[in-house]
């Protein structure tokens, strides 16, 4: 294919995903969604430092509402790496924001 629309996946991705899933033809259909669809936002995003002068925050901005990361962890999950953050060497310190989520978890457990 030599004239290919500019959100049509590279052969090679297509291949990868077809070799990952096998027989799975719906989760290639929704690698090949979602893959299109951050093409699309990534254009999105170039045009609007081009053409509206926005900043590269403005933009990252967008990608970050357009495209959530995963729920937030757990109070116990929190709470685990508040304590690894606090680092084991001698006299490490916790944050007061560490040392309230370390606190609430504990609440939550039954004595």
């Amino acid at each position: 294919m030599t004239d290919q629309h500019p959100v049509t996946p590279p052969s090679e991705l297509l291949q990868e995903w077809y070799d990952n899933t096998k027989t799975d033809y719906f989760t290639d259909m929704i690698c090949a969604a979602q893959w299109g669809a951050d093409q699309e936002l990534v254009a999105c995003g170039n045009y609007l430092k081009q053409c509206a002068a926005w900043e590269e925050e403005d933009v990252i901005e967008l990608y970050n509402y357009r495209r959530p990361g995963p729920p937030p962890a757990s109070l116990k999950e929190q709470a685990l790496m508040a304590l690894e953050d606090g680092n084991t060497v001698s006299g490490a310190s916790l944050t007061s924001n560490e040392v309230d989520i370390i606190r609430r978890a504990l609440e939550q457990l039954d004595d």
